[in-house]
C-alpha cells in the first residue's frame, strides 16, 4: 500500500514511482501475463480514457486534469476519436434542448 503522502500511486517492486518508460513495460508484461491481446499499451489506456471522458461531456481541462496532458491542443488530438453523435447529444442537453 503506498502511503497516503506519497505522490505517486502506482510504484515499482521497490516502492518507488515509474518512470513512464518503466510504467509502459511494466503495463505490457503485466497484459502479457493476464492472456490479454498483443498490442495493449499504458498509452492506449490514456487515450481510451481520454475518449471516454470527452464523450461523457468532460471539458479539455477537466480531461487534461485527469491525463496529465499540458496543452490543450494535445487532449484534442487524444479525444479526436470521441463519438461525434454521442458528443452532440450531450451538449445539447446541457442547454436543456433535450427532454
Amino acid at each position: 500500500m503506498t502511503p497516503r503522502e506519497q505522490l505517486a500511486f502506482l510504484t515499482t517492486k521497490y516502492g518507488k514511482p515509474f518512470t513512464a518508460e518503466s510504467m509502459g513495460n511494466w503495463f505490457r508484461s503485466t497484459c502479457k501475463e493476464a492472456g490479454l491481446p498483443d498490442g495493449l499499451s499504458a498509452h492506449g489506456l490514456r487515450k481510451a480514457v481520454a475518449r471516454r471522458l470527452a464523450e461523457a461531456g468532460c471539458t479539455t481541462h477537466q480531461i487534461a486534469a485527469v491525463t496529465g496532458h499540458k496543452t490543450m491542443k494535445e487532449v484534442e488530438r487524444y479525444t479526436q476519436e470521441a463519438n461525434r453523435e454521442q458528443l452532440a447529444e450531450v451538449a445539447i442537453a446541457s442547454i436543456g434542448g433535450k427532454e
